[in-house]
């Protein structure tokens, strides 16, 4: 299982992923895009990376040109190296 990040290891993590931050013991990012398709279909690749890394956001919302993403480790009971790495995942598919 991983382990809890204290909040200093977890904003040395956020320096690496621009756009993310730390949101009610979350770490989240919003992306934006040209249509609602753009976003849906982001979101899909999203969804993929999270089965192929067994790893999947806390919240993966789907709005009007915006996809928003967050991640929590719940059974480690807050932000894990795992969801810094899905973060930077993330930003790659975007």
């Amino acid at each position: 299982m991983a382990n809890k990040l204290s909040n200093d290891e977890i904003q040395a993590g956020l320096r690496a992923l621009p756009g993310w931050s730390l949101v009610e013991g979350r770490i989240e990012k919003v992306f934006s895009f040209g249509t609602y398709a753009d976003g849906v279909a982001f979101a899909v690749k999203v969804a993929m990376a999270a089965e192929k890394a067994d790893h999947h956001p806390d919240s993966l919302e789907i709005l009007w040109g915006k996809v928003k993403v967050a991640y929590v480790t719940h059974s480690a009971g807050g932000v894990t190296k795992l969801d810094l790495e899905q973060a930077a995942k993330v930003d790659t598919l975007a």
